[in-house]
């Protein structure tokens, strides 16, 4: 089954050889996304709350340009610099997705690029 790449501008571009996300079927894999402006390539200014709130703000616009919403979401994985951030972030989360909720891994990393605290990625299944 050939993979259709999924791009918007309303999202960081990749910063690496990858697509924001590859459609094969009726399954769209969305890349990790950082706390990027879309606007200015930048990491946006504040702590990990901040930085998860842009992070699920660009998956929700990948989300949008495959066709979906996060309603759609079947998992995410969440990586963390702290997992002493885990409440703050499992809290932003909660602001994104309403029961019946994805599957999801919540993983502490040693470093995230761009100085990042907080990188979310998702599978995502379309009708």
């Amino acid at each position: 089954m050939p993979r259709a790449p999924i791009s918007t501008d309303q999202a960081p571009s990749a910063i690496g050889p990858y697509s924001q996300a590859a459609r094969a079927g009726n399954t769209v894999f969305l890349s990790g996304q950082i706390a990027l402006d879309p606007a200015t390539g930048n990491l946006v200014d504040g702590g990990v709350e901040a930085q998860a709130r842009r992070a699920f703000e660009n998956l929700k616009a990948v989300c949008a340009a495959a066709g979906g919403s996060l309603d759609d979401v079947v998992r995410v994985g969440l990586y963390l610099t702290d997992l002493g951030a885990f409440a703050e972030v499992n809290a932003v989360m909660g602001e994104y997705f309403t029961a019946p909720y994805p599957a999801r891994s919540t993983i502490e990393v040693s470093a995230l690029p761009k100085g990042a605290q907080f990188e979310v990625d998702a599978i995502l299944v379309l009708s």
